[in-house]
């Protein structure tokens, strides 16, 4: 029997022996994402992705979940010091402590967000979808007008480690735009 073979965005090519890439592309990667906690979460690997390869999140994926109590924001925004102390001890999360208390902080955010929620405030920002899909990684923005609007307001509401870049990262992630380039197999319109 032959394999099919199915031509995906280039960035999701993985070492041999190894899938996370291909998987988190082929079934996460620009489809659309609702939910506090599920928001939640993606905005806070996201944070800790700044300055490392998602490869690195990726691995330590499950590490962060166990760590950070599934991301549940009631939970994370009752962290104190002892908690956070705990954490910089967690060798399955990076550890670094200004991101980790910046995740604590966005879960408090997130409860003083007194007229909207996490996924209407995120999802206010997503741009018209593109006619179509660009046939080019190096023709993907690394910034927007919009994920620079998303991330001042964040940054007004008291969300911290959410830059423009940050901002359109977590916008490609959940599906807020689709920037897998034409010719990738994955469709996010279905």
């Amino acid at each position: 029997m032959t394999e099919v073979v199915r031509v995906r965005c280039p960035w999701a090519i993985d070492r041999p022996g190894e899938t996370l890439y291909r998987d988190y592309h082929d079934t996460e990667w620009g489809r659309e994402l609702h939910g506090r906690d599920e928001l939640f979460e993606r905005l806070a690997l996201e944070a800790f992705q700044s300055g490392l390869s998602w490869l690195t999140i990726l691995r330590k994926r499950e590490g962060f979940r166990a760590a950070f109590d599934s991301f549940d924001v009631d939970v994370v925004a009752r962290y104190d010091d002892e908690k956070i102390a705990e954490l910089m001890a967690d060798a399955s999360i990076v550890r670094n402590r200004r991101k980790i208390e910046a995740v604590v902080s966005n879960a408090r955010a997130v409860l003083d967000l007194d007229d909207s929620d996490l996924d209407t405030l995120l999802w206010s920002f997503a741009p018209a979808r593109r006619a179509h899909r660009l046939d080019s990684v190096d023709r993907i923005p690394a910034v927007t007008p919009e994920s620079t609007a998303m991330a001042r307001e964040l940054k007004r509401r008291g969300f911290r480690f959410v830059g423009p870049t940050t901002a359109y990262a977590l916008m490609q992630a959940t599906g807020m735009v689709d920037d897998h380039i034409a010719q990738c197999w994955v469709r996010t319109d279905a």
